[in-house]
């Protein structure tokens, strides 16, 4: 079970940054000017397409934007996996038949589920109690 939401985690990971590491700097304009033919534009400079190029996938140029992005991303992920680690600790108790072991395994997931929710929803509602308070926008 713990192999298998490594995985998982790890695959989310990694299609996400893929998925924004795939479109950084492909255009065919380069700081206004078009790219010849047979040549792209990364990250502002016109190469051959047959060119091996690893463009980084953080966009964000300042600190402040990053930190928030790392913030919604985990919010947006802890979104995703609770309601999934209730329904595997629901499984856990359902198909106990008795086992103290199992029973008490369902309930230690739906519990450290809820308390981790709790601290997730607790930290975002507290940026937001902040940014209203002092009347500024923390990360843009």
């Amino acid at each position: 079970m713990k192999k298998f939401l490594a995985i998982f985690l790890v695959s989310l990971i990694l299609f996400s940054f893929a998925n924004s590491a795939l479109g950084v700097g492909l255009c065919e304009v380069c700081d206004g000017k078009p790219c010849d033919t047979g040549l792209r534009c990364l990250e502002g400079v016109c190469q051959p397409k047959d060119y091996v190029v690893f463009c980084s996938p953080i966009k964000y140029t300042e600190f402040k934007y990053l930190v928030k992005a790392i913030i919604n991303f985990i919010f947006t992920i802890a979104m995703v996996v609770a309601p999934l680690m209730v329904i595997i600790g629901a499984f856990f108790l359902l198909t106990a038949a008795g086992a103290a072991d199992r029973i008490k395994l369902g309930k230690n997931i739906i519990t450290y589920t809820l308390i981790g929710l709790a601290i997730v929803l607790l930290a975002k509602g507290l940026i937001a109690m902040i940014e209203s308070v002092l009347g500024v926008k923390i990360g843009g």
